[in-house]
């Protein structure tokens, strides 16, 4: 049996640089080994493809939420966790998707294809105004954060005069997967997750008194056999869809941006073939690939678990109830599995890139954003064919969830 190595402490989370940039960090960890233990975590970590794909579909190791203390405090947010796909296993974790992929795939997101187009074309008439206005545009805050916003509403069937509470709720709860997050968080996160679930669940009592053709009134209605969703359940369901519905294509599109206009010859070639779908689509998973907005997943053994990750394949043990994370932006630039691993290649195929992870906590909501990205890129190209940055983008301050704050276009 091998030992876990110790990281390297030059990778450090608390470092702003590392965080900003920590592709340089991630090549040094994946020369030093496969999986090595982050000791300020106290985590193991995953930094190869291999090793990566490895903790994602080993069943032994599970989500499994760990409630937060006080319980009084955390109540909403505990349960919100844990009756969630994301943070359940099997047999509840299977029972629970079964149920929500069955409202989930009744054609919403195909047929929703024509009306992101839609409500694209619609953000980018105000791009324009305000590009006539002030010379440029924020296209995270003009366009890639309201547009997804308004498809999951859509979908949800989620009432457009308060539709501006979702996105303030989602930024609160999700600060909570961050590793430097403060008392002031946490209270946020608090509170939102509480009015998010106060509402979510008035909302559903009116979809079973008058249901109507959305997402909520399906979930309310999904049946299999004589199972349902429990009134818990329904309520963290539409919490996790509108959280992981989102922040993926927000910062999936932020960075893909960025790092399509630092490449300007493949912006002229996706430009050229706009209206090529095959290689905007693969266009958008590069996009996802070289800068993915999901760099750490977690996952907990759930007894003592030897992984072949070891000099030579030999097993490395993980103790029951250690923790393992995938790093899924080291895992995203590995060279033995993705040439030019740092180039940013807008027609790379094959491309098994890690971005909505892998096994049965593959993202639920990965079609959805695939949608939306592949609607909205090109849309945003033939509306501004001179795209270019107008002074340098603001990254924030975050590595679980990574991102953008702010990056101003004109074109």
């Amino acid at each position: 049996m091998s030992r876990i190595p110790l990281l390297d402490r030059s990778f450090d989370l608390s470092d702003p640089n590392f965080v900003r940039d920590p592709y340089p960090g991630f090549a040094r960890a994946r020369e030093q080994a496969p999986l090595a233990w982050h000791e300020p975590l106290g985590v193991a970590v995953a930094t190869s493809h291999r090793a990566c794909d490895v903790v994602l579909r080993d069943r032994r190791l599970g989500r499994i939420f760990r409630p937060r203390a006080p319980e009084g405090d955390w109540a909403t947010f505990n349960w919100l966790h844990a009756d969630s796909i994301l943070d359940s296993e099997p047999p509840k974790h299977t029972r629970l998707r079964r149920l929500v992929a069955g409202a989930f795939g009744r054609g919403h997101v195909e047929r929703l294809r024509p009306r992101v187009l839609e409500l694209a074309e619609g953000l980018l008439d105000e791009c324009e105004q305000t590009q006539s206005a002030g010379g440029s545009f924020d296209v995270l805050a003009d366009y890639a954060e309201p547009l997804p916003v308004l498809v999951i509403a859509e979908l949800l069937g989620w009432p457009a005069a308060d539709q501006h509470l979702l996105r303030p709720w989602s930024q609160a709860i999700v600060k909570m997967y961050e590793v430097d997050r403060t008392a002031e968080q946490e209270q946020q996160a608090r509170t939102a997750s509480a009015e998010f679930a106060d509402y979510v669940g008035e909302l559903a009592a009116a979809r079973r008194a008058h249901p109507t053709d959305d997402l909520v009134t399906h979930l309310v209605q999904a049946r299999d056999g004589g199972d349902r969703l429990d009134d818990h359940e329904l309520v963290a369901t539409v919490v996790l869809l509108l959280n992981a519905g989102h922040e993926a294509s927000v910062n999936g599109f932020g960075n893909g941006i960025v790092s399509l206009l630092e490449a300007p010859d493949q912006l002229d070639l996706v430009r050229r073939n706009v209206s090529d779908d095959a290689l905007v689509a693969l266009a958008v998973e590069e996009m996802l690939r070289h800068d993915s907005p999901l760099h750490l997943f977690e996952r907990t053994a759930t007894q003592d678990v030897d992984l072949p990750l070891g000099p030579g394949g030999s097993p490395l043990r993980i103790a029951a109830g250690a923790k393992v994370a995938a790093l899924l932006g080291a895992a995203n630039r590995d060279p033995e599995v993705f040439e030019e691993p740092d180039r940013f290649v807008a027609d790379r195929s094959p491309n098994p890139h890690l971005a909505f992870g892998a096994g049965i906590h593959f993202c639920l909501g990965a079609p959805l954003a695939r949608v939306e990205l592949q609607a909205s890129l090109p849309a945003l190209l033939r509306r501004f064919p001179a795209l270019h940055a107008v002074g340098e983008p603001v990254r924030r301050p975050t590595f679980v969830l990574r991102g953008y704050e702010h990056v101003r276009l004109a074109g």
